[in-house]
């Protein structure tokens, strides 16, 4: 779970996913707090997560990656990755985790972002970059921007992603695409609360801009290769 600023609703949503899991043994909860100010690390801290924290705020994507690389380290063969935010509900992370397919699939979430009540800009930003991406990609997908998914831990380090931002969940499936890796959709249900209520980092200008210079880049350099 990449986490900034999320002191009141890390905490809440560690201890669903921690009642949630199934399971006993390695910590199940990774939390990178990315350089919060606030109390983001402590709270996540004593609900039950274990904490990675960076000093300086570095970007999703780098916060992903720093999960991503605990959890090798632990010996997961996968990780599911949610927002902090309190968008995707525990259950349906945990549905993803244990989706009866191949341990070395990267699986997508795909959400209904109009019945789900997104702010149209949202909307507007998902469509285009499924557009855009799926093009450069050569795959037909449903949803590039949704942070729920399922990693292969190891065969997603080894791709070796560079972006430190929101390009990063992009990056991801283009250079898998172009590994051949098998990719797939599942819906998922997510929860957007009241306006007033809602607490964003992604700008829904600047960060997709963002996202289209990372895909030409990773299009332009990225090396096809077997899985």
């Amino acid at each position: 779970m990449p986490a900034y600023q999320a002191e009141a609703s890390v905490g809440a949503l560690v201890h669903a996913l921690v009642r949630a899991w199934p399971l006993t043994g390695l910590p199940r909860v990774i939390v990178v707090d990315d350089g919060s100010t606030d109390e983001t690390a402590a709270a996540a801290a004593d609900a039950g997560a274990m904490v990675v924290r960076h000093e300086r705020n570095a970007g999703k994507g780098a916060a992903l990656r720093s999960g991503l690389r605990r959890a090798l380290v632990l010996g997961a063969d996968v990780a599911v990755t949610v927002d902090a935010d309190g968008q995707h509900p525990p259950e349906e992370a945990v549905r993803l985790a244990g989706l009866p397919v191949p341990m070395d699939t990267l699986v997508l979430g795909v959400r209904n972002l109009a019945e789900a009540g997104a702010p149209r800009a949202n909307q507007f930003s998902n469509g285009f970059s499924n557009v855009f991406i799926s093009w450069f990609s050569g795959r037909r997908l449903l949803d590039t921007q949704c942070g729920l998914r399922r990693y292969p831990v190891r065969e997603t380090m080894a791709l070796d992603v560079r972006a430190a931002g929101y390009g990063f969940e992009a990056e991801v499936i283009l250079r898998a695409a172009r590994a051949g890796w098998d990719i797939q959709h599942v819906p998922v249900r997510v929860i957007y609360p009241p306006e007033g209520e809602r607490v964003s980092h992604f700008h829904s200008v600047r960060d997709p801009a963002r996202i289209v210079v990372r895909v030409l880049h990773t299009f332009a350099t990225a090396p096809r290769m077997r899985k």
